[in-house]
Parts: structure tokens; sequence; C-alpha cells
């Protein structure tokens, strides 16, 4: 993977396509600097996206990271959150970097580097994380451990999160080799189907429909 792979547009700003670092031939670090004086300003949200004649290897995908500085003078490695991802059948992609600008020492909003990270993993386990986020949009009230009469537990919320996701994924299945896999693009419709019940009805999960 020594050619350029992967194409970088922090908004109102220029294309990367030259990671800063390769710390494995799999695993690359893009440090996007603070803008210059002038027009430009501070970003939120950033495109990635794989360059015009790049195909990833097969059963994989690449999982988008943003990277920031250990919280803890013990804590030797950086934190890395996990944005979601691109690939086959979705080769483009929007990730918003964060509700709010972090504080000076992680580098967004114009104060030092951001640094996001690009992993090529296998596609597999990208999807699966991408379903684990539907988890972020379950409201407090329907994760409680302790539950009342009529309330289901944490452990069959998450169940039915990922009924939901199977059934709904299962019409997208196909096979590379002998490996049954499923398009990022179609986990992609599935958690915008998915985050657009939960904010129109909130308790879905606690009914057994």
């Amino acid at each position: 993977m020594s050619q350029p792979l992967f194409g970088l547009v922090p908004a109102g700003q220029p294309v990367l396509t030259t990671p800063t670092q390769t710390p494995t031939p799999t695993t690359f670090l893009f440090a996007i600097p603070p803008p210059q004086p002038g027009p430009q300003k501070s970003f939120s949200h950033i495109v990635i996206f794989l360059l015009p004649g790049v195909a990833l290897p097969p059963g994989t995908a690449a999982a988008i990271y943003l990277v920031t500085p250990p919280t803890s003078p013990h804590q030797t490695e950086p934190n890395s959150k996990f944005l979601g991802g691109i690939g086959p059948g979705k080769e483009s992609a929007i990730f918003k970097l964060g509700p709010s600008p972090p504080p000076p020492s992680s580098g967004v909003a114009g104060e030092s580097n951001v640094v996001i990270g690009v992993s090529v993993e296998a596609a597999e386990s990208v999807g699966a994380r991408i379903a684990e986020m539907a988890g972020a949009l379950v409201p407090a009230s329907s994760t409680r451990t302790e539950t009342g009469p009529g309330q289901p537990s944490t452990l069959v919320l998450a169940q039915r999160i990922i009924k939901n996701a199977f059934n709904f994924l299962a019409g997208f299945s196909g096979t590379a080799g002998q490996v049954e896999v499923v398009p990022l693009k179609a986990f992609e419709e599935w958690w915008r189907k998915f985050e657009g019940r939960v904010r129109s009805d909130p308790g879905f999960l606690e009914r057994d429909d």
C-alpha cells in the first residue's frame, strides 16, 4: 500500500492525500495543520474518500478515527475515537469531529494539528462498529439496567438493536470468495433509518413489535 489511497478534505481547506505518518502498512495518520490567518476558518467536518482507481483488499474497509493526545500522564498511547468507515459501496463519507471544539491541547478548531487516523481493517469489524454506534442513540431512560414493570433490560434492548440491524442487512449480503459480506453502504442505510426512527419514536425499542 505504498501509493496514496485516501483523500481528506477538511471543510474549507485543500485536499490532503499524503499521510504524515504510516505507523504500519495498513495504518495512516494525517496531521491537519491549523488554518492560516485569512479567510480560512476552523472546521468541524471532514470528507474522506478513496482516491480514483484505488481498491482495498477484498474483505476490508477503512476505519476512520479522530486521534487526540493522552489525557493522563500515565497514558502512553493517544486516544482514538471511532468516527465511521468507508469501503466498497461507500467510497466516501462526511464525518463530524465532535459536537464542539475540544480543548486547545487536542488540536481541533485551529489551535494545533487535528490528527485523523485511517486504518484498513476487516470489513465485518468496521461494519459491526458502525452498528454499535447506534447504541448511543438510545435514550438514557431506555438503557437502565434495573427494570420496573414492563421495562426491558439493557440486554433485551441490545438484542433488539441487533435484531433490527440483522433483519435489515440480511437482504444485502453477498459473498467474496468463501466469506459472506455486507457492503458498508448497507450499514450506512440501516444507520440512517434507525437514527430517524429513534428520533421520531424514542420508545420503539421498549416495545416488542
